[in-house]
């Protein structure tokens, strides 16, 4: 008596998904199943833009684009930093700091020390991931928790910042440095910007028949190459026109750029790797993926010493983009800006289920918020105010789809 063959929900999903129809059909499925995907941040950007663009036009200039995208890059980057210790549901408060002592640093060793901008660079990116690698040993050793032991970082840091500084509050970057240009005027050439939005495409197509050929050598349904390519020319075709808009301004900022590669590589690292699927698995159930032979502990270090070096960076990048080094840097809204950003974007806190891209489209979520509200010359007691209700709303969108996917998993 043969035994009759069975096909879990996932496999039934995938058999249903042909055509364009069948891709919406499968779209429709993992949102009841509580996969919302980037799904509810693209709708909340939509109803921004759209709501600050009938109160003033000027918010999709593409001048006013360019300059957002510039504000976007310092704290985004400290955002993906974030991702990665959410991803463990852990947290790190002391990011906003980190990125001030890096911003200090850069004018203490480069602008009154003479050392090279690249070794001043360097020596920050490296104390970042020592600062991270002591919250890490504290959480694993010690059974610290990250809240407290960053909270302590925190302080410490914002008062090493302010030593380093002295008492005249701030170093100037001299202006019509590399670095200065950098953050504020440099922007791709046209043609470079054109062909750079081309790579996605090609990478989607290539992983895409890659993965196709896989799934048909092991007997599996391998799906539509016809909606592999439909997918691929929508994202050309978006790409291009977003470049083609940007470029009838100033351009494509180099800086933006520069995040946006270090997306690319974390998306990459997160979903292509063994390390980004032992992230997922301490994330999700530590203990478990102890017993299943991941070196937990290892896991944690790498998180918290790329949470440090990403805040570092940024605060390098704030630097280059203000032109100067104050105790005013990392202050303020940047820690609410970064976390914000990653959970906004669809990053979890509670863990096990995060994403590169959450850190750019959560920033991007912001800063739009941020630059709509100065546009109408509004206090930035709102923007706060719109800020943390956005967050709050992300949080419980979040926590629905949980409960939405821990209830169908039952079914």
């Amino acid at each position: 008596m043969t035994e009759r063959p069975t096909l879990d929900r996932s496999d039934t999903r995938v058999t249903h998904a042909e055509g364009i129809g069948g891709q919406v059909s499968a779209f429709i499925d993992r949102v009841k199943a509580g996969d919302l995907g980037s799904l509810p941040v693209i709708v909340g950007l939509v109803i921004i833009w759209t709501i600050f663009t009938l109160i003033n036009p000027i918010f999709l200039s593409s001048n006013n684009l360019v300059n957002m995208l510039f504000d976007c890059s310092t704290t985004g980057v400290i955002a993906l930093g974030i991702v990665c210790v959410l991803m463990l549901g852990e947290i790190d408060l002391s990011v906003g700091s980190m990125s001030g002592v890096a911003s200090a640093l850069i004018g203490v060793l480069w602008v009154n020390g003479a050392f090279p901008l690249p070794a001043a660079v360097i020596t920050t990116i490296v104390l970042g991931g020592a600062i991270g690698t002591i919250y890490a040993l504290l959480r694993t050793h010690l059974g610290m928790p990250s809240f407290v032991s960053t909270l302590a970082g925190l302080l410490a840091l914002l008062g090493f910042q302010l030593w380093l500084l002295g008492n005249t509050g701030s170093i100037n970057l001299p202006y019509g440095s590399w670095i200065v240009n950098f953050g504020q005027l440099m922007v791709m050439p046209d043609w470079l910007s054109h062909a750079l939005a081309l790579v996605p495409a090609v990478v989607m197509l290539w992983a895409g028949m890659r993965t196709m050929e896989r799934r048909r050598a092991a007997n599996l349904h391998a799906g539509s190459v016809g909606g592999l390519i439909v997918k691929v020319a929508a994202l050309v075709v978006g790409l291009q026109v977003v470049v083609w808009y940007l470029n009838l301004g100033r351009g494509v900022p180099w800086m933006f750029g520069v995040f946006v590669a270090l997306v690319v590589i974390m998306n990459y690292a997160f979903t292509r790797t063994k390390w980004g699927r032992s992230m997922m698995a301490v994330g999700g159930n530590a203990e478990a993926a102890r017993r299943a032979g991941i070196n937990v502990r290892r896991i944690y270090l790498s998180a918290f010493a790329l949470c440090s070096m990403f805040a570092a960076f940024g605060g390098v990048l704030s630097a280059a983009r203000l032109a100067t080094a104050s105790q005013q840097a990392g202050t303020g809204d940047v820690n609410l800006n970064a976390i914000a950003a990653a959970v906004i974007g669809g990053t979890s806190l509670f863990g096990g289920r995060g994403s590169a891209w959450s850190a750019l489209l959560g920033i991007i979520v912001i800063q739009s918020i941020a630059n709509g509200l100065t546009l109408l010359n509004l206090s930035s007691s709102l923007r706060y105010m719109i800020t943390g209700g956005v967050l709050a709303i992300a949080v419980i969108v979040d926590s629905l789809a949980r409960q939405s996917r821990v209830s169908h998993g039952r079914a």
